[in-house]
């Protein structure tokens, strides 16, 4: 596995910077994914947000960031996406810091943001490796869980379509589940639970063997079939319900038959 120590300034990080919710949010010139479509929503709150505009403010060293490899040959950020929307933000007039939006700034203000120097570890490797090394450094701030970590490693067609499905407030699964499931689906909490039904525990095997799938509309309906199955057999809701592993009882028994009544 290869890492790479960058320095890559404030100015070179905003530069074509655009957030949108169903594209994704992108920097650097378009080559940095820095929060691909449907991944956890921003989870920095004001003081978190203000403190990393004051550390620029007053030339004190932020956290080392970490960035890997695509395919494509552009990069994704692994840790430190809540510093970098911050940044991103900030100089896009998203909102003000001690009163002042990035346009309030004088001349010499905006000029000392734009020239802070970030220092990003860049790595590339196999899946297993970026896996392992993910691991290692989910150390501080808002840490990743097990889910997004893999979400990292496996990033493709068929991850963006499932967390349309099940990685955003409102989705379609937290519609149709949420009474019976624990957790969030910001935190991947939906996606992880349901293709660990799906895949009988394996779920680092199945993501790897769907990676480049077109779309995720088997893991969608396996999932619609479980919730209609427990729907179908106890149509009246208890609270005891939300939690139990419905998909690995569905798994077992979904194939017989049961009078609801």
């Amino acid at each position: 596995m290869k890492i790479t120590l960058k320095e890559i300034s404030v100015k070179e990080l905003t530069e074509g910077y655009k957030d949108n919710a169903e594209a994704g949010v992108v920097g650097y010139s378009g080559k940095l994914d820095i929060r691909p479509p449907y991944q956890r929503e921003f989870v920095y709150g004001e003081k978190q947000r203000n403190a990393v505009i004051d550390t620029v403010f007053n030339g004190f060293p932020l956290n080392v960031m970490y960035w890997a490899v695509r395919e494509d040959g552009g990069y994704e950020v692994i840790d430190g996406q809540q510093r970098t929307l911050s940044l991103c933000q900030f100089v896009h007039g998203d909102f003000a810091f001690d009163f002042k939006y990035f346009h309030n700034l004088t001349t010499d203000e905006r000029e000392k943001v734009l020239a802070y120097k970030l220092m990003i570890y860049i790595c590339e490797g196999s899946d297993s490796e970026k896996l392992s090394w993910f691991k290692t450094i989910n150390i501080a701030g808002e840490k990743l869980t097990e889910q997004e970590l893999r979400n990292a490693v496996y990033a493709g067609p068929w991850l963006s379509d499932a967390k349309k499905y099940f990685s955003k407030t409102g989705c379609p699964a937290y519609g149709m589940g949420s009474r019976y499931l624990n957790g969030s689906p910001i935190r991947q909490d939906y996606l992880e639970r349901v293709i660990d039904w799906h895949s009988k525990g394996n779920i680092e095997i199945y993501m790897a063997k769907h990676q480049n799938d077109a779309n995720a509309s088997e893991l969608w309906q396996y999932f619609q079939r479980v919730i209609n199955w427990v729907n179908m057999l106890f149509p009246k809701y208890r609270k005891e319900m939300k939690g139990v592993p419905w998909g690995e009882l569905f798994n077992k028994y979904g194939d017989k038959y049961y009078d609801p009544t």
